[in-house]
């Protein structure tokens, strides 16, 4: 697709052309699988009630070694699936902030965490409204373990909303990306030196995946470490602990720099891009 296409064209035509263009002949099953309704499974986060979510995000979130942190910012928690995560495998002695910038979306993620968090989780759980992409500007903010599951294209509603697919466009990507490079900037100012940072979207373009990723490597160059999350977690411990033993967690794909769950190729999970990534000295 030419420039000029890709600026004039919107709607429908331009989503099948980008991504075709994207994934080339494993688009059709991919797109397929995309608008079949995804199955979620069950999380029992010790409080009242049981939470639903995608296992990818399971996956995604697990994927944050959380052993030995104190203090943990979720980023842009909203609805809050990943706070859930999070907050029940923490440490005991560990803290946790789960951020929302809308206000409206922060009453249901307080929500959330009231209904499905013990007593004794949910009071080492602040729920918090802010603008992640300015929250390294308040000082003495730091978090040894950052989760950012950065708002994205969210490609698999697209697809399945007429009215939504209908305004796409491939300037949607450019602006979206700019966002996630904000917040994935601040987010890495906050961390503290030895700290971990999981950056993660539903998003199937590399311009909001990997593409923002090396952005960080280029600004940071000598304090960005890119790790692999399966050196610091064993799955199994967790999913015992988050009493999800029955949970078959996906498989992820490797990326340039992150690892990709796709639901074609994994029973409907995903979409979801994750890349774990230490601060080092520089």
């Amino acid at each position: 697709m030419s420039k000029k296409d890709k600026k004039t064209l919107h709607g429908a035509e331009a989503f099948e052309q980008y991504y075709s263009a994207l994934y080339g002949d494993r688009w059709a099953g991919l797109k397929e699988s995309l608008l079949k309704e995804s199955e979620p499974v069950p999380l029992n986060a010790g409080g009242e009630r049981t939470y639903y979510l995608d296992a990818a995000s399971i996956k995604a979130a697990v994927s944050l070694p959380l052993k030995g942190a104190k203090n943990i910012l979720d980023m842009c928690a909203a609805p809050g699936g990943k706070t859930l995560v999070l907050a029940r495998v923490m440490d005991c002695d560990a803290s946790l902030v789960s951020n929302e910038r809308s206000f409206e979306r922060k009453q249901r993620l307080f929500k959330v965490c009231d209904e499905h968090l013990p007593s004794d989780v949910r009071e080492r759980v602040c729920v918090t409204c802010g603008d992640g992409a300015v929250l390294c500007q308040k000082a003495g903010l730091s978090y040894d373990r950052i989760l950012l599951d950065a708002p994205c294209s969210s490609e698999r509603h697209v697809l399945c909303d007429e009215k939504y697919l209908g305004q796409w466009s491939p300037a949607r990507i450019k602006t979206l990306s700019i966002a996630q490079w904000a917040l994935l900037s601040s987010a890495f100012r906050l961390l503290n030196q030895g700290g971990f940072l999981l950056y993660s979207t539903c998003a199937l373009s590399t311009s909001e995946n990997d593409d923002v990723i090396e952005k960080l490597l280029k600004k940071f160059k000598d304090s960005v470490s890119i790790q692999n999350p399966s050196d610091y977690i064993d799955e199994k411990e967790i999913l015992s602990d988050t009493k999800l033993s029955d949970c078959v967690l996906p498989e992820a794909e490797k990326t340039k720099y992150g690892f990709h769950i796709l639901p074609d190729a994994q029973k409907g999970a995903g979409p979801i891009y994750y890349c774990l990534i230490k601060k080092i000295s520089g």
